[in-house]
């Protein structure tokens, strides 16, 4: 397999919720909710970087898609990394993100590996954790 992701699907509760909260609160850009003339088809698209995107699809159209029961959520299931270019910018999108309805799990503060980080989480419970990492470019 050749990894190559081009969707982040997150299963909501509310979508219209959903919606304003990552287009309206944190700015991402979006053409809103299509697919509404399906059964289990409205969705809400997100561009993230160039060639990834960030779909929100309720969690009982997920379900319905998957033949999977809806199960509890869980905010330890999976976080998003967004990495930013400072210490200042981690503590900017954490502000942003409360003063737009998440709850700020873990203050931003420094990590034992040398950046910043701070963790959010959005309506649904899904973990965003925001970080400053001096060593990134190391990784690739």
């Amino acid at each position: 397999m050749k990894p190559h992701i081009t969707v982040l699907t997150l299963g909501v509760d509310d979508l219209e919720k959903s919606l304003a909260f990552y287009r309206d609160g944190l700015g991402l850009t979006t053409k809103g909710i299509i697919g509404t003339e399906f059964e289990n088809g409205a969705v809400a698209f997100f561009n993230l970087q160039e060639g990834l995107k960030l779909a929100l699809w309720p969690r009982k159209s997920l379900a319905a898609d998957t033949g999977l029961a809806t199960t509890p959520r869980s905010s330890l299931e999976l976080s998003i990394g967004h990495n930013v270019d400072s210490k200042q910018e981690v503590d900017r999108v954490m502000q942003q993100a409360q003063a737009t309805g998440a709850a700020i799990i873990k203050p931003a503060q420094d990590t034992f590996y040398g950046g910043y980080a701070g963790y959010f989480a959005d309506p649904d419970g899904h973990l965003w954790e925001v970080v400053w990492n001096p060593e990134l470019a190391t990784l690739g």
